[in-house]
């Protein structure tokens, strides 16, 4: 396909200032009617005009770069078709390398008018600069905030040097990476359930950018796409979609935790999440509209290009505003912002109320929604069913069994971090360990017997224009080096057991019992290690060549050796770990930690042995089943040669009797000579 003629650089700038004008003045607009910019308060210092209007803008600011740096690199790397696409590709890279630059410094900008807000002192005031350097890693408003730079510098610097697709896509997704530490800020903090909050934010953050930035990078790269935009805008309006969704919900569930009932929709408050709400409905119209009349008659002339454009402009002026009342929102107080105090020492520690005694009905009796992981888990096996029902109406067949065993591991998942094992093993280390055995021993089978990864393969479209869709995702990824190292059994086995120790045996631990951020790492990190460990036995999806099934068998018995011996450590030792938690807690019906944690010990030895065991038969299936192939195999190449490896062998064995039998001769007629 011959190159589209580049436009010169100079009638590319005006519409890509003109965009990036009008989704700043409606951000603009929305924080000043929102009342982001708060007046001065009789009694209290006033922090200066600088602080006051400045920390809202510089916010507005930041929110646009980061979104256009994000939009910038993903239809760069993923939206954009042709493996001749060298300039628009590069004019995305570069456009998203300045965002990117205006996106670390107006979030540095943001640090230090925050940290002048919250600390109420003006900007250049005597001191203020020593007090900044010296507290500025204390709120955890502002360690975000500066966490956040250092990912979009460090993603920034990857598109800089980047000439590739696979570089700017690994940029892309270090530049979403950069949002999720901005969910733990703001009120969500101290919302009364916390780690809803994160996580809705966080999904919030990330579907906005996504589907903010997307819009905004095809509206400023439009004049350079040429044949190529219907395409982009065809791919874009599947994102936006899933975008919107996300949206949604998210925004939906944290309004929710954040208003504490509809009554305070009357608040000043509600007042800025029903404008929001507003937005959100319009832009869904707005983007049905876009679907429906222009995606399908893009390639048809001008007129539907102009007509996209207006569509364009009208949601970004939308997604302004509600940018901009989203800035409001995170200046003002909710009605809901505030928990009701603990009760009890586990409450103040976990943010939870204190579960009741077990009993033998806990099993099945005690949940908590986990909103993250929860909603991973229908994902998974919905998106899962849909490839299977995909290969059916096509006339191909996917094992039911597979199926069933996907179903269970996500369903046995989701009990884990939402069923009792979660909810008690916040505050009980024999409950903990029967929730880390769950999710790192007894899910991960499930989910490799599955084979996702070859379902994925034969489900998903293949982009044979050279962009990067999820199949070449997926291929790059099992074709990756990173999964060669990884994919390594002894590799695989040393991950699973030596972080094991290393987490339970370190500051790791006490982090993940007190932080939402390491609850979440380190759900992640055994469900990883665990389907990474059960892959390299018993995995059937591609990757890394297998090792002999006698090789596999003895890295399993010599990995479950170990974990058996951390087991018996943990039931004959008496140091607590995580001292500083389990001697705070103070849980009645778990009044000896020590005695808890040996307990964990002895869970931690018996449940291993069952998902060992059954690894292990299915490793020596694998033998039994290599071996009865290459039989069969001996066996059919035998009939066509008639044998002959048989017959050559049968010869060579003829040939060294006659020689062992003419040796005795040869001796014998030279002792008579003698």
């Amino acid at each position: 396909m011959a190159t589209p003629t580049v436009a010169a650089p100079g009638p590319t700038r005006g519409p890509a200032l003109a965009t990036l004008a009008v989704a700043l003045a409606a951000c603009v607009v929305a924080v000043v009617v929102g009342g982001s910019a708060l007046p001065v308060v009789a009694g209290l210092d006033d922090v200066g005009a600088l602080v006051r209007w400045g920390l809202p803008l510089a916010r507005v600011l930041h929110d646009l770069a980061a979104a256009l740096t994000v939009g910038l690199l993903v239809v760069a790397a993923l939206l954009l078709p042709g493996r001749d696409a060298p300039a628009a590709m590069l004019r995305a890279a570069r456009y998203a390398v300045a965002s990117g630059v205006l996106w670390v410094g107006s979030g540095l900008v943001g640090v230090v008018l925050g940290f002048a807000d919250a600390a109420g002192t003006p900007v250049g005031s005597p001191g203020f600069w020593p007090q900044l350097e010296a507290f500025v890693w204390s709120l955890q408003s502002l360690q975000v905030g500066i966490i956040s730079a250092v990912v979009a510098a460090v993603a920034t610097g990857v598109a800089a040097t980047a000439l590739t697709r696979k570089g700017l896509a690994t940029a892309a997704f270090l530049a979403v990476g950069a949002f999720l530490p901005l969910a733990l800020a703001g009120h969500a903090a101290g919302a009364s359930d916390h780690e809803t909050a994160v996580n809705t934010i966080a999904v919030h953050l990330v579907g906005a950018a996504l589907w903010v930035g997307g819009l905004l990078a095809v509206v400023v790269l439009r004049p350079v796409l040429g044949s190529r935009l219907a395409p982009v805008v065809a791919r874009y309006s599947v994102l936006a979609l899933w975008c919107f969704v996300a949206v949604a919900v998210s925004g939906v569930v944290s309004a929710v935790i954040r208003l504490g009932g509809l009554g305070n929709l009357a608040t000043a408050y509600g007042s800025l999440v029903l404008v929001k709400a507003a937005c959100l409905a319009t832009l869904g119209w707005l983007g049905l509209l876009q679907r429906r009349r222009v995606v399908a008659r893009l390639g048809r002339g001008d007129a539907a290009r102009w007509l996209f454009a207006r569509f364009a402009v009208a949601e970004l002026l939308v997604m302004g505003v509600a940018m901009g009342f989203a800035s409001a929102l995170a200046r003002s107080a909710p009605p809901a912002a505030e928990g009701p105090l603990a009760t009890s020492q586990s409450a103040r520690l976990t943010g939870f109320p204190e579960p009741a005694s077990p009993d033998a009905s806990t099993w099945y009796s005690v949940w908590r929604f986990d909103w993250l992981w929860g909603v991973v888990a229908l994902l998974a096996v919905g998106v899962y069913l849909a490839w299977a029902l995909r290969l059916r109406r096509r006339g191909d067949r996917w094992s039911s069994l597979r199926a069933g065993s996907w179903v269970v591991g996500w369903a046995l998942l989701a009990w884990a971090t939402t069923g009792a094992p979660a909810v008690l093993g916040r505050v009980s280390f024999s409950w903990h360990m029967a929730d880390h055995m769950l999710i790192a021993m007894v899910v991960p089978p499930f989910l490799v017997l599955a084979a996702p990864v070859t379902l994925a393969l034969r489900a998903l479209p293949a982009h044979g224009d050279g962009s990067l869709g999820p199949r070449e995702l997926l291929l790059g990824l099992v074709h990756s080096r990173l999964l060669r190292t990884l994919g390594n059994p002894v590799v695989a086995s040393a991950l699973f057991f030596v972080s094991l120790a290393v987490f339970y045996y370190s500051p790791l631990f006490e982090l993940a019992l007190e932080t939402h951020t390491g609850h979440v790492l380190m759900v992640t990190h055994f469900l990883v290690t665990g389907y990474l460990f059960a892959w390299v036995l018993v995995g059937v999806d591609p990757g890394p060549p297998k090792w002999a099934p006698s090789l596999r068998l003895l890295i399993l018995l010599v990995t479950i050796s170990f974990h058996a011996f951390f087991g018996v450590a943990l039931m004959t030792g008496t140091t607590l770990l995580a001292p500083d938690f389990f001697t705070q807690v103070g849980l009645a019906w778990a009044p000896d930690p020590v005695a808890d944690q040996q307990q964990g010990g002895a869970i931690a030895w018996a449940v291993g042995e069952v998902p060992t065991l059954v690894l292990a038969l299915l490793v020596v299936l694998d033998w039994v089943r290599r071996d009865t192939v290459e039989a069969r195999r001996t066996d059919r190449q035998a009939a066509r040669d008639g044998d002959a490896e048989l017959t050559a062998y049968n010869a060579h064995l003829r040939s060294l009797a006659d020689r062992d039998r003419a040796q005795p001769a040869s001796s014998t007629a030279n002792d008579t000579d003698a």
